[in-house]
């Protein structure tokens, strides 16, 4: 996916900001369920904050497990902050 300009890296953070993540990814790690999960997510709200628990890092970084996601979610990764992350995909025309 093609970087986000500034504004609208802002208005998503913006959105964001204050909403609870949608999408808990545990122990099992990044499964299909969680990948359908957030795909549906990001179909209905172009849009979505997901939390990795420290269960699902397993010894790998959270940036490499983030960019894996948006890369099979095909989304634009936003922002990591901690352990939580914001992926954002605009309706196709």
């Amino acid at each position: 996916m093609p970087e986000l300009t500034p504004g609208k890296k802002w208005y998503v953070k913006n959105q964001l900001a204050t909403a609870s993540p949608t999408v808990l990814i545990g122990k099992a790690g990044i499964t299909e369920r969680c990948l359908s999960e957030i795909k549906k997510q990001l179909e209905k709200n172009k849009m979505v904050k997901a939390k990795l628990l420290k269960t699902a890092l397993a010894g790998n970084e959270t940036k490499a497990l983030v960019t894996d996601i948006a890369q099979k979610t095909e989304s634009t990764l936003v922002e990591i902050r901690g352990h939580t992350f914001m992926l954002y995909k605009p309706h196709k025309k």
